[in-house]
């Protein structure tokens, strides 16, 4: 007798393709998603600017605790349809610290980075829009000295794998493989690229879902 097809699987199959067609410019899922979870309650001024309303715009959540920079951020914003805000109730709190490796061995501590910008992006290689945002990230290490910005990558995949991806692609920035659950909101990525920017006083300043291009990230790390 021949066996029926498993129409199931078919079905699955079908539609990850599509999905990675109609990933675009706004993100591609992780490959192992975990449930996210719960952040943290925000407290005192987070809490007020937050309002728990997720209607509200996302900028509303960094009044009174980035100042001057919350005008500066909504006019980077406007008008950019290749990412959107993410993460608003952590904007203008402490990122939380984390140790990583990169494929070199060498060990990255983001609390170590005080006094300078830092860009956490999540990524991955087979990511069709985290392929297409390395050339911007790239051209962002370039555009801005050492001294003032770090740019990191971080991925689930292996050191190997991408160690020989940042060398066909002539990285100029640390990648770093982790197959450890980091703190929230890190722990809370759905899509990637996910950029995480990070001040000189190490609090989040904005997070991107999606495509943020060199000129744009750039002007993000140059608000004070």
């Amino acid at each position: 007798m021949k066996a029926r097809p498993n129409r199931g699987i078919e079905w699955i199959w079908t539609l990850l393709l599509v999905t990675l067609l109609v990933g675009g410019l706004s993100g591609c899922g992780k490959q192992e998603p975990a449930a996210p979870p719960e952040p943290n309650t925000p407290t005192g001024d987070v809490a007020a600017a937050a309002g728990g309303r997720e209607s509200r715009d996302p900028l509303d959540a960094v009044a009174g605790l980035l100042g001057d920079s919350k005008e500066k951020i909504q006019k980077i914003v406007d008008g950019q349809n290749t990412f959107q805000p993410s993460f608003e109730q952590w904007w203008g709190r402490i990122a939380p610290d984390f140790a990583l490796t990169d494929t070199e061995g060498n060990v990255h501590k983001l609390s170590s980075y005080r006094g300078k910008n830092v860009v956490v992006v999540y990524s991955t290689t087979w990511c069709p829009t985290c392929s297409i945002q390395v050339p911007h990230l790239k051209e962002l290490r370039e555009g801005v000295p050492a001294a003032e910005l770090v740019v990191l990558s971080i991925s689930n995949e292996s050191a190997a794998l991408l160690k020989e991806y940042a060398g066909q692609q002539e990285i100029n920035y640390p990648m770093l493989s982790s197959s450890e659950t980091l703190e929230a909101p890190f722990s809370q990525v759905q899509y990637i690229p996910t950029s995480f920017f990070v001040d000189a006083q190490g609090k989040f300043k904005l997070v991107a879902t999606g495509l943020v291009e060199a000129d744009v990230a750039k002007a993000i790390v140059e608000v004070n």
